[in-house]
């Protein structure tokens, strides 16, 4: 896994879903390759941080996981902004999750960035004998929405590092498509708690850590 010490771009990327469909594991597997079989519901938004390397570039994805429970979703709705990503994550085994895949769009595109890039995730591929979500059917909706799709498993790892990488690359390739001038764009200031602002570009060899 990459260093945090230098680093071109900052994205800030969501996990958003409904609660139970393993996003904060998706988040552990991916930024610390771990997987708690006794994780809690998550309270509000809880991130972390991982670097990697996408074209010749040093990205560090800044990645927020929000709490799918209603109760929250006033606090959560705020941190969208900023976001140049998110994962909207469902549960191949309970369909009310995938059901509820709409309005999860249609929240995520009330708040963040209209050139968002969104993936949709079908967790827990390791259950496949229990599935009551056809792949197909995800997969044209998905295409249907121009969304990325793809189907992972945060328990046996399946596709968690393929996901992350392919939309932090799609990220990417919209933020260099844009010909802004390095430098150009206002420097982030990473806190635990603060939104970071749109596409966010810092010089390599900064060592403002989270």
């Amino acid at each position: 896994m990459g260093t945090d010490l230098a680093y071109n771009f900052v994205f800030k990327v969501v996990l958003i879903g409904e609660s139970g469909v393993g996003k904060s594991n998706l988040l552990s597997r991916f930024t610390k390759n771990e997987f708690n079989h006794d994780s809690r519901t998550t309270i509000g938004v809880e991130f972390s941080t991982r670097s990697i390397q996408v074209d010749n570039v040093t990205i560090k994805a800044q990645i927020w996981d929000t709490a799918g429970l209603e109760r929250y979703r006033a606090i959560t709705s705020a941190y969208y902004r900023g976001a140049v990503g998110a994962l909207l994550v469902y549960d191949i085994t309970k369909q009310l999750t995938y059901e509820s895949v709409e309005r999860w769009l249609k929240e995520l595109y009330d708040h963040a960035d209209p050139h968002i890039v969104v993936m949709l995730v079908g967790n827990k591929s390791d259950l496949d004998t229990l599935r009551t979500v056809p792949r197909e059917e995800a997969k044209d909706f998905a295409e249907s929405k121009d969304l990325i799709f793809m189907e992972t498993s945060a328990l046996d790892s399946t596709n968690v590092e393929s996901a992350f990488l392919e939309a932090l690359s799609a990220i990417h390739k919209k933020v260099a498509s844009r010909e802004v001038t390095r430098g150009s764009i206002s420097a982030v200031m990473l806190g635990h708690m603060g939104p970071t602002s749109e596409f966010q570009e810092e010089k390599r060899g900064c060592c403002n850590n989270s």
